[in-house]
């Protein structure tokens, strides 16, 4: 299926690692043409660039901490400034701090500023050029926002708030034909995840406790099957879809789990 993307230019955040650089890969794939806003060190964010991008025709590195929003408006001008224009954001960089109600005050307003500004700061710098292409912008989110998951007050508060902007923005941005949607993963195996599983006393049993609460095929979710719903809530094939919150996750959050 062509999902007409070809050409298309987009600012993705956090895109050279785990679920971010299957996005970016994909995109790629497709025809795309990237923004790529990380913090992420300079060898895994080049290896990653040479790998799907060798003569750098496609891709732009924009590096800084978005958490400092003047990394969010470079990103936006040097996407401007290298492709012209922004069809759509990818808003994925995040991170589950497990800051929870003891960390205190302080630490949970880190946790926001972390997971949450830089989703607004971009599109807020980003505006000007989205409204004059129809663009698309798409939002991961995650389950911890709907189900919780305990002592990780701060990314749960930020995501929920990432769903909350999916919904305002879906309604604020209609009138310009900018569609807004947002992803919720559940368990998606990534280097990160993987990093965590070993730090537990026992990976394997761990990891098989988490497989037995999902329900379809008892398995994680691949990053590649996020990006495929990110590429295609991109699309033009899902013209008429806004303000929806999309789970990804094999029936993990609103299956019953009786039929595990």
């Amino acid at each position: 299926m062509d999902l007409g993307i070809k050409e298309k230019v987009y600012l993705v955040s956090g895109g050279s690692e785990g679920i971010g650089a299957a996005i970016s890969t994909l995109l790629l794939k497709e025809g795309a043409k990237l923004c790529i806003a990380t913090r992420a060190t300079s060898v895994i964010t080049e290896e990653f660039v040479e790998l799907v991008d060798p003569d750098r025709s496609s891709v732009l590195i924009s590096y800084g901490d978005l958490q400092d929003t003047e990394n969010c408006q470079q990103a936006v001008l040097k996407t401007i400034e290298k492709f012209g224009k922004i069809d759509g954001i990818v808003n994925n960089a995040g991170v589950n701090d497990k800051v929870g109600l003891e960390a205190g005050p302080q630490a949970f307003r880190e946790s926001i500023k972390l997971n949450l500004f830089h989703t607004y700061d971009l599109v807020h710098y980003a505006l000007p050029y989205l409204k004059t292409s129809n663009a698309t912008i798409v939002n991961i989110a995650s389950k911890v926002a709907v189900t919780g998951q305990g002592m990780t007050s701060g990314y749960a508060a930020a995501k929920g708030g990432v769903l909350a902007l999916t919904r305002e923005w879906a309604v604020d941005l209609a009138g310009y034909g900018i569609r807004v949607n947002a992803i919720l993963p559940a368990e998606v195996m990534t280097p990160m995840y993987r990093k965590w599983l070993e730090s537990c006393d026992d990976p394997s049993d761990t990891e098989k406790k988490i497989l037995n609460k999902i329900p379809f095929e008892n398995r994680m979710t691949t990053a590649e099957e996020i990006a495929s719903m990110v590429a295609f809530l991109l699309s033009n094939k899902s013209g008429h879809t806004t303000g929806q919150w999309m789970h990804v996750d094999g029936g993990y959050v609103h299956l019953d789990r009786m039929i595990t």
